[in-house]
């Protein structure tokens, strides 16, 4: 792998997030889950790469999400949550806000549109994030910033709008391995060295139950590798517990089960970033990657089925924003040979377009007491593919 290399402060917080893995693991009996080490690495407490210090998003870090391209996504994604607040309560979540920038531009669009959430709580674990969203939020809407406060955990109720964008990909996976002889999950250990190396052990309990419930085949020879998000299951199922009228509304990248365990995806969805490079290495300088996987949207819309949830729609990113008035916003940017304009227009196509992040994200609506049809599922609605 050709990356660049982490400063030595970086590197230095990296090894004291792998000395803490491996006393994890030797406490633990010499393995831990993928899903553990997954947590530890994303979230261990100012060593994870969300809780941690380093630069995430933007050019400067290691991936540009949609509300970084163009004020253009929060300005359409403000017509389908001031559609959900008006069916239910004019209040607002989102969880994972990233640098600030959706919340800003979400905040002055509904702000156009006469549409202000009384509250916006953000739901953030990393303490870097919020100074910086609360920056973002003091530069570009200082008169809206008093509505917004952070949240150290889910409300015991709430009804009105959640917005999650690329959160569920970074939740916690467990690594599964389907073999001739059965069904194991891949797990963390360490070798003569000291080092990370892979270790699979028979599938047992709730893992097991949720690997054979997919009705996979076992292989006649090798094996086929994938991945479980109980996490982002239990994550929907708490929020079932407490919405009492209103939506979520969950953007990721992601495909319907009949797509996420082709035979051709036979070693998984899981990938790193570093500084804008993806690999496969999730042992590379612990603490500094970002690790994701793809989202199964079809355990998505069951998690949210079986605990009480309505499962209000499901599509492409495109036809979300095209339905949410994405052009409209667009044309608002007059004249169309201006700079801005163009380079505005350039930011639609990319979220927008099918070979790039159109087709790749989707988004599903979760969620209860809510009558009408939302406005972004009005065409393209893909809930048949479930």
């Amino acid at each position: 792998m050709n990356l660049p290399q982490p400063s030595p402060d970086a590197l230095e917080q990296s090894g004291r997030l792998v000395s803490r893995l491996r006393t994890l693991i030797e406490t633990e009996g010499g393995w831990i889950s993928f899903a553990t080490y997954m947590a530890e690495a994303l979230y261990a407490p100012g060593l994870g790469y969300y809780s941690g210090g380093t630069r995430k998003f933007g050019a400067g870090g290691d991936f540009i999400t949609a509300p970084e391209l163009t004020p253009l996504f929060g300005q359409a994604l403000a017509t389908q949550v001031a559609q959900i607040m008006d069916l239910s309560a004019p209040h607002l979540i989102e969880a994972g806000a990233g640098t600030g920038l959706l919340a800003a531009d979400l905040l002055l669009e509904l702000e156009r549109r006469n549409a202000l959430p009384e509250s916006y709580g953000i739901l953030e674990v990393s303490g870097e994030l919020r100074e910086r969203q609360f920056d973002t939020l003091a530069s570009k809407a200082p008169h809206l910033a008093s509505r917004v406060s952070w949240l150290d955990g889910l409300p015991e109720h709430f009804s009105g709008a959640v917005v999650a964008n690329e959160v569920l990909d970074v939740m916690p996976v467990h690594l599964i391995a389907w073999r001739p002889e059965g069904i194991f999950e891949r797990g963390v250990a360490l070798d003569a060295a000291g080092g990370f190396v892979w270790a699979d052990q028979l599938a047992s309990g709730r893992v097991a139950e949720a690997a054979g419930a997919l009705g996979l085949a076992l292989p006649s020879e090798g094996e086929y590798v994938s991945e479980l998000n109980l996490a982002g299951r239990a994550w929907i199922g708490e929020w079932a517990a407490r919405l009492e009228q209103g939506a979520m509304l969950l953007v990721d990248y992601g495909y319907p089960r009949s797509e996420y365990y082709l035979a051709s995806r036979s070693t998984g969805t899981l990938l790193c970033y570093f500084r804008h490079h993806a690999h496969g290495d999730p042992f590379l300088w612990p603490g500094l990657n970002d690790i994701t996987a793809f989202v199964d949207f079809t355990a998505v819309a069951e998690a949210g089925f079986e605990a009480g949830l309505d499962v209000l729609g499901y599509t492409d990113q495109a036809n979300l924003l095209f339905n949410c008035g994405i052009l409209e916003c667009l044309a608002r940017r007059a004249p169309e040979e201006s700079t801005d304009y163009i380079r505005a227009a350039k930011a639609v196509q990319r979220l927008t377009g099918p070979h790039e992040m159109g087709e790749l994200f989707k988004v599903i609506a979760l969620g209860k007491g809510i009558t009408q049809p939302l406005i972004s599922f009005r065409r393209g609605d893909r809930l048949h593919t479930l």
